[in-house]
């Protein structure tokens, strides 16, 4: 027989909030060790390469007793001979423009724009980091008016928390957005509990994931936050 051949808050005006659950009192702190340019008050906050190497603990510990999620893998066929055929499996890729969109939105966002300026080593908020932003917010299933400020920071720290071994990059995000003030990080974690929920505690992003969503927009400004590229 022959052989066959082998054929991935700021919208000044939203409307009605209905029910994601997320408060709006989340505020920033003026003495966080921001960039030089001084802060301007307290702003509301409404509601990598990747792979990861080792999940916390912590994060380990939150989802032990969480059902598994629904697999979002379709089958396609890879190669027919004769009577049998070959499948392999292959992730829906589920990022809409509407995702890239809001993102963007969000990257105008003042404090977002302090916050990427302040990164400079790119420690917390690589190219890579920020993809999973977009990835996380298509899974999260929000309405595009639902994704405000807080919901960019929660969604890199849930990055970092899956790409980096160690704690200073999400430290630094609570050392940003509330300086030596601890009290408003009990609630930042129950937002992220909450948008972890939303997205069926799907947090891998794979390194092809992240491609695909820079190729989107392959000229956007944060793409070039390459770490490679520091001198």
């Amino acid at each position: 027989m022959a052989n066959c051949p082998s054929s991935s808050l700021f919208e000044d005006q939203s409307p009605p909030r209905i029910s994601p659950g997320y408060p709006l009192e989340v505020t920033v702190n003026e003495e966080s060790p921001g960039p030089s340019a001084p802060w301007d008050g307290s702003s509301p906050l409404a509601q990598g390469p990747c792979g990861k190497r080792k999940r916390s603990a912590a994060f380990a510990d939150e989802v032990e007793d969480q059902p598994a999620p629904e697999a979002e893998d379709s089958w396609v066929v890879e190669s027919v001979c004769g009577l049998k055929m070959k499948l392999r499996r292959q992730r829906v890729f589920s990022v809409l423009p509407e995702h890239h969109q809001i993102f963007n939105r969000l990257l105008e966002d003042p404090v977002v724009n302090r916050f990427l300026a302040w990164d400079k080593k790119l420690e917390v908020s690589d190219k890579y980091l920020l993809s999973m932003v977009i990835a996380y917010f298509s899974r999260a299933g929000l309405f595009s008016w639902q994704y405000q400020r807080i919901h960019f920071f929660i969604a890199l720290y849930l990055a970092n928390d899956m790409e980096e071994d160690n704690q200073a990059p999400k430290q630094a995000i609570f050392s940003f957005l509330y300086g030596k003030n601890r009290s408003q990080r009990p609630l930042f974690h129950k937002l992220r509990y909450q948008l972890l929920r939303s997205m069926g505690w799907r947090t891998r992003v794979t390194p092809e994931e992240c491609e695909k969503i820079q190729a989107y927009d392959p000229d956007l400004w944060v793409w070039g936050r390459d770490r490679a590229l520091l001198s």
